[in-house]
């Protein structure tokens, strides 16, 4: 076991925060005890997780800027309309020197030369603070600096420096971190693209005092329900500097979560579609000792600013909703009210034979599920076993339970259009029947989701049957259609970058376990019968409820076992098999599966563990825009 945590730790490093192993590791023992953490042990080091392109192999492919790059990016440059001027604004106190000239050595060196460096120094006490900068800005014109009388903290100091700032664009830089070289380069590029842009962040990772980058985070394009749960904008985020100013800029009392609590607020008053994502690193997040890049929890003052941001902005947009911090993890829970009288639910349970199986889902659901107003349909396709019948026969007397029978060959979609259309309720929730429930609030926290205006098909988490992940969620193009986030990762696990604890926006969701509003399913056609009878329906459908204008949510706060399609086993013939390509085929021909927005290019599309992929993919234009 020693060994396996060791390699834990060890394919961590340079892909996923240190932090998270450890805390899976505490987690792990808490809920499964000694046995359950040397099982997941020993998936990890049999290879399950992690093996990954090595980061400092995959810089020298994708993140380098020699002589060939430079020249690439002057003719780039050279082709802008505009060079528009960009404002960075740094806020300093108590610098080491060294570090405090590396930062602004960085700006110094970037390839875009239309900016200014808008320093404010919060009163520091340490006396080589104030001359250094006054050496900076006197051999460097485009620095500008402000001497603050007084200690204000960060919020202040921040709202000195943009006093500072004449740029069109302002951008926020820490006074201990580092800026890659094209990083106001690809900004302004952008701004060329999309002169309407609000908000553009950018990936980051983070750099060691020995100067080795590691943890890249790979973010996706704009994810409503993921900037609630995690300020994942974080670094290089960069504004128009008109709309900075019009919110007020940055709040004191929010210190810690003020740039979160500032994301909101400009985020209220944009359009999405004016956020804008640069899937390339621009940014090292220094670790120094103190520093939220070493350890999120030397700070923990600012998770109860972010969680008293987002509260505000909820009641600001008149959303009824609760807010708690997720224990440990940097992320925030946004729980909605269910509407009174809450909606009724119709649970369509399709099924064949395997009676003990459909009991287990049943039983689950009537004796663990605190949400009461439900009813059951079961769809019997053409079960022969008696003691399938039987039992059908029998939780009948449930008044809550239907049997709907279904005769011919199975078809997933036709199956579940069927009983759609017989439902009562204002919202269904597809479930196979293979499914247990766990936490019995799964489908409050479900229904509660999908009734919001604007969310379509709501996702569960999902469990094999040993506790490893089978659904976090759907990434379009893994394995040439679409593979579940995180399989196989352990149940405590916090995932990349926190997503296995957090609500997000997401293209696609399993139909083995889907809340939707019946109106929406029947607005879309409900799941393709002709040509995706088996495979890829829940795929298809949650695009196309994309596609009407809805967003699609995945919650870890719904939990349940999957024993993935037990009772209609497995694609192990050729008929099976030619049935699964063509439905593959036509998936491939109906949708633009390459470029997930939820999900970066510079991660692998050959595995489901968020691993770096080889070399970055090029990013085309897709129809599906990413969250509103």
């Amino acid at each position: 076991m020693r060994l396996a945590l060791g390699a834990l730790v060890a394919r961590q490093t340079g892909n996923q925060p240190i932090a998270s192993s450890l805390s899976l590791v505490v987690r792990t023992l808490r809920h499964g005890g000694l046995r359950k953490l040397a099982a997941d042990l020993r998936r990890i080091d049999q290879g399950g997780q992690f093996a990954a392109v090595d980061y400092q192999r995959w810089i020298e492919r994708n993140d380098t800027f020699g002589p060939a790059e430079q020249e690439l990016m002057k003719r780039r440059l050279a082709g802008l309309a505009s060079k528009p001027l960009i404002s960075i604004v740094m806020p300093v106190y108590n610098t080491p020197e060294d570090v405090l000239r590396a930062a602004v050595d960085s700006v110094v060196a970037q390839a875009y030369e239309n900016w200014e460096l808008c320093i404010a120094d919060d009163c520091s006490s340490m006396p080589h603070v104030r001359p250094l900068l006054a050496e900076l800005a006197g051999g460097e014109p485009r620095i500008k600096l402000a001497l603050r009388a007084e200690n204000g903290r960060i919020a202040k100091a921040s709202n000195s420096a943009l006093e500072l700032v004449s740029g069109e664009w302002t951008a926020l830089f820490d006074h201990d971190d580092l800026l890659a070289p094209t990083a106001l380069a690809e900004v302004a590029l952008l701004v060329g693209q999309h002169p309407d842009a609000e908000i553009i962040y950018s990936d980051e990772d983070k750099i060691a005092g020995n100067g080795v980058r590691y943890e890249p985070y790979f973010k996706p394009e704009f994810s409503r329900e993921m900037l609630r749960s995690q300020n994942y904008f974080n670094h290089l985020t960069v504004y128009r500097t008109e709309t900075l100013r019009a919110v007020g800029a940055w709040r004191p009392g929010f210190e810690g979560s003020q740039d979160f609590d500032l994301n909101l607020r400009i985020f209220e008053r944009v359009d999405p579609a004016n956020i804008h994502h640069i899937p390339k690193i621009l940014y090292h997040w220094r670790a120094l000792d103190g520093s939220t890049a070493l350890d999120g929890a030397e700070k923990s003052y600012a998770r109860e600013a972010g969680k008293r941001a987002l509260e505000e902005h909820l009641a600001r947009l008149k959303i009824d909703a609760k807010v708690e911090a997720v224990p440990g993890a940097a992320v925030y829970r946004t729980l909605h009210a269910v509407s009174e009288p809450p909606p009724l639910v119709s649970i369509i349970i399709p099924t064949r034979d395997r009676w003990e199986l459909l009991r287990n889902c049943v039983d689950s659901i009537q004796q663990k599920t605190s949400y009461s107003r439900y009813e059951i349909l079961i769809v019997d396709n053409d079960s022969v076993e008696p003691e399938t019948k039987a039992y059908l026969g029998a939780v009948v007397t449930d008044p809550k339970v239907r049997v709907l029978p279904y005769r011919g060959a199975f078809n997933f979609s036709a199956i579940n259009n069927s009983a759609v259309s017989q439902a009562n309720g204002s919202i269904v929730a597809l479930v196979n029947n293979d499914i247990e429930v766990i936490s019995p609030d799964w489908l409050t926290e479900m229904v509660s989701w999908a009734q919001q205006p604007d969310i379509g098909c709501v996702g569960a988490k999902l469990y094999y049957a040993n506790d490893t992940i089978q659904h976090a969620g759907v990434i379009l193009g893994i394995g040439g259609v679409a593979g579940h986030s995180h399989k196989s990762f352990p149940r405590y696990h916090e995932g990349y970058f926190s997503r296995l604890r957090m609500v997000q926006n997401l293209s696609a969701v399993t139909g083995a376990c889907l809340v939707v509003r019946k109106a929406i399913y029947e607005q879309v056609g409900g799941l393709e019968e002709a040509r995706l009878a088996i495979a890829f329906n829940d795929v298809d459908f949650c695009l196309k409820v994309r596609e009407a204008g809805y967003l699609n949510v995945w919650t870890p706060f719904a939990e349940l076992y999957h024993l993935e399609s037990e009772s209609r086993g497995a694609e192990d013939n050729f008929e099976k098999q030619d049935r699964f390509n063509a439905e593959a085929d036509f998936m491939l021909g109906r949708w633009s599966l390459a470029n997930d927005p939820y999900y970066s290019p510079s991660l692998t599309l050959d595995r489901e563990d968020f691993s770096l992929s080889a070399v970055r993919k090029r990013v085309w234009p897709t129809t599906m825009d990413a969250g509103r």
